[in-house]
């Protein structure tokens, strides 16, 4: 089976380690394990329950604590419509390979995570892409959609929030692809994994798997819940669908991990003093971020209504891995190029790590572009 690289990550693999200034992050400013256990308020409790602890396997599916808690944050969803991962990536990988044979009608939305399209292509799926547009908000053409779908469209890959426009589908649209999906019967594959980072409310809309009898929702403790360092994800479908990726599973994962499993039950029984953190990180940053955007004349976008990441076109007549590679150089500072997204233009900034380096970064950033300015 052959693949294509998967561009964002080896960008990340290739820098990440080697910037001062991370504004490519994606996740809501990481906690540490301390930090976490005082979220809790039981930190003594919670240590004299690890310490004991024989490192066996564990639950292979995740424990039913977890599982339960994971369900909580959907409407309509139990115990048995949920399956543990090895983060969002790894629940995604696993759906596409329960699913998806030769031949298969897959649509998918672009940008996105590169998984929704590369790992069907390779497969022998024939896979049709829907852009989304600045001009719609990065939203879907529903019409446009509606002209692509077929009588054997298998599956349709979204991902709401977006990655990386921060576009979000409320509940009335995600309603009405719904209806589309249901026209043909595909199964709707959503990636949540920044569900719980609207900019207003509870920061949740709607799930797909509590929409639609073949929504798919994977998820993970990555980016809304600033845990990406516990390799904890999910998929949240229907029973029937869930059993049928358990027998891929078995194949490449055993469990998550008994630590892993315990935390992500801690933090996802803490939300209400997690999420608090986090929406303030959240929306301090856009609007720190907006407000820099609004003074630098190259620069433009779509300002987001959900998730870490914003898309910035970059209006210089310069590829944006060679923008990206000097900025790291000469700044420290690092973002994503487009061209790693199929984006090519733009730049993704993440928004989400502290204030301090937020603020930080982007004053280089203007530096650097007064400079550049100057040198042309």
């Amino acid at each position: 089976m052959k693949i294509r690289e998967f561009g964002v990550e080896r960008w990340m693999d290739q820098y990440e380690n080697h910037c001062e200034l991370n504004l490519a992050e994606t996740c809501v400013e990481s906690l540490t394990v301390e930090e976490l256990l005082d979220l809790a308020g039981k930190k003594d409790a919670i240590l004299a329950d690890v310490l004991p602890m024989r490192l066996t396997y564990g639950a292979i599916d995740g424990t039913e604590r977890l599982r339960s808690n994971v369900a909580s944050l959907y409407e309509k969803q139990a115990v048995p419509n949920v399956l543990i991962t090895h983060g969002a990536i790894s629940a995604n990988a696993l759906v596409y390979e329960t699913l998806v044979e030769p031949g298969d009608h897959v649509i998918s939305v672009l940008p996105t995570y590169q998984q929704h399209y590369s790992i069907p292509e390779s497969y022998g799926a024939q896979v049709e892409i829907l852009r989304l547009r600045p001009e719609n908000g990065f939203l879907p053409d529903l019409d446009e959609l509606k002209r692509m779908i077929r009588p054997d469209t298998r599956l349709i890959a979204i991902n709401n929030p977006n990655n990386p426009t921060g576009s979000l589908m409320e509940r009335p649209f995600l309603e009405a692809l719904v209806a589309i999906a249901r026209s043909c019967g595909a199964y709707i594959l959503c990636d949540e994994v920044y569900r719980g980072t609207d900019q207003h409310g509870d920061g949740f809309t709607a799930s797909v798997a509590d929409l639609y009898e073949k929504g798919i929702s994977t998820g993970s403790m990555s980016k809304t819940w600033s845990l990406a360092g516990l390799r904890v994800g999910w998929i949240v479908a229907p029973v029937e669908l869930i059993g049928r990726v358990q027998i891929h599973r078995d194949y490449n994962t055993i469990s998550v991990g008994m630590l892993n499993d315990l935390f992500a039950s801690i933090a996802l029984e803490n939300r209400a003093a997690l999420l608090k953190r986090n929406h303030e990180i959240l929306r301090t940053n856009l609007a720190v971020l907006d407000a820099w955007i609004a003074k630098e004349p190259v620069l433009s976008y779509v300002k987001p209504k959900s998730g870490t990441t914003a898309l910035v076109r970059v209006d210089l007549p310069v590829s944006s891995r060679d923008f990206c590679v000097a900025l790291l150089e000469k700044t420290g500072v690092m973002f994503t190029p487009g061209s790693a997204l199929d984006m090519e233009g733009y730049v993704r900034i993440g928004y989400t790590n502290s204030r301090a380096v937020l603020e930080a970064g982007l004053a280089r950033v203007s530096e650097f572009l007064t400079t550049y300015a100057a040198s042309r």
